[in-house]
């Protein structure tokens, strides 16, 4: 998609809850760990976008954008690309990494559900203020949820 000259990527920060807290869903190509995105494409809107990625790249399909169509976007990277990252959840622990019909072979080489810190850690410059803005949210959903005096 270009909007205002700029090549626009979309995805989902998915989160999980465990018993030991909410995990992010990171994927890994080679060195280089991010969440699920990729390309707007003609006549899809970013959120469209945003999770036939999430099905394309992790077979996930149990989506819950709890916080409605919030998003952050990054600075352009890669030659002026934006990517603009919505927040959703999931109850699925397994996902798959299946292969691109186009080239025969997965994108990502690697998942892993993480806390907070180590999204922090795994994640590039670039998308630090995208796993702190997820973070800044959940806890926002959280207060806003729980139920006075109790």
């Amino acid at each position: 998609m270009r909007d205002s000259g700029k090549r626009l990527s979309a995805g989902v920060v998915v989160l999980r809850d465990t018993p030991r807290g909410m995990r992010f869903l990171l994927l890994r190509a080679f060195n280089h760990w991010d969440f699920p995105k990729g390309l707007v494409e003609q006549g899809e809107t970013p959120m469209q976008a945003a999770i036939r990625e999430v099905v394309e790249e992790t077979t996930l399909t149990d989506l819950d954008f709890a916080w409605g169509k919030a998003f952050i976007e990054t600075g352009p990277y890669s030659r002026g690309k934006t990517a603009r990252y919505y927040l959703a959840r999931t109850e699925s622990e397994t996902i798959d990494l299946p292969p691109n019909p186009l080239t025969g072979r997965s994108e990502h080489v690697e998942y892993r559900w993480t806390d907070y810190r180590s999204a922090r850690r795994l994640a590039s410059p670039r998308l630090k203020p995208v796993v702190d803005w997820a973070a800044g949210l959940i806890e926002s959903k959280e207060v806003a949820t729980e139920v006075p005096g109790t």
